[in-house]
């Protein structure tokens, strides 16, 4: 039943259903060899994109706090490499067309078969894997560092991108507005709050150690983000 291909595989699992979830599809998941996170909510999900980027987003239409048809679409626009699977129980013909539009690589209905699931996933998954092992016709070309699709991912000068989170987003929008120049932490925690002096600083520098690491996972390449002892952050391109 297991594939060492499926376990290569990252699927992140998000089902409000907590019974659904936990004692059915990520238990049939793992006995078909993926490596599976179960998620509840939009909020966690963006959570778990802030740290690391599965490989596919199994996902639930009706979340509690998101419409998974904007979500689908959030997740083609801002990390297209990724593969995106709606899971529900909307039967009518006009919702699978409209989740296939709105990006997901297939639309299964629940109850779903753990065995066709399980073969959905491996089919995605490899063609990602092919996808992603293919060179480019032509090698990207070096630029500066620069926002894309709204502000949602950083493209680094190797031609690499990686998306952004809702607080990275805005913080590296200030920063690249002024580059050469050390921009204060009380000027970015006011990207991320109204209420400065209430804010936990921690949770700055927490942001920035992501934001580092992500960028050197996905873009091989070192976010030239220098700390300014006492100061802030200086971005030197």
């Amino acid at each position: 039943m297991q594939s060492s291909d499926n376990a290569s595989l990252h699927v992140a699992v998000v089902e409000s259903d907590a019974l659904l979830r936990e004692r059915v599809l990520l238990p049939r998941m793992l006995e078909y060899g993926f490596t599976v996170t179960g998620l509840g909510s939009r909020a966690e999900l963006d959570l778990l994109l802030a740290q690391r980027l599965p490989d596919i987003v199994v996902l639930q239409i009706g979340l509690p706090d998101a419409d998974g048809f904007s979500v689908a679409r959030m997740l083609r626009r801002t990390c297209p490499g990724l593969g995106v699977v709606l899971l529900t129980g909307r039967q009518d013909r006009a919702d699978q067309v409209r989740g296939l539009v709105e990006g997901a690589d297939a639309y299964l209905i629940k109850p779903v078969d753990a065995g066709l699931l399980a073969a959905t996933l491996h089919s995605l998954g490899r063609r990602l894997q092919a996808a992603r092992a293919t060179p480019p016709a032509r090698p990207p070309q070096a630029g500066p560092w620069q926002l894309q699709s709204g502000g949602w991912r950083l493209q680094a000068p190797c031609g690499h991108a990686v998306a952004l989170s809702r607080s990275e987003r805005p913080v590296v929008q200030r920063l690249l507005r002024q580059p050469g120049e050390v921009v204060r932490r009380d000027q970015l925690i006011a990207e991320l709050t109204d209420n400065v002096f209430e804010f936990d600083t921690h949770r700055l520098d927490s942001l920035i150690h992501r934001l580092r690491r992500k960028v050197s996972t996905h873009c091989a390449q070192a976010l030239p983000l220098n700390a300014v002892h006492g100061q802030g952050y200086v971005f030197t391109p």
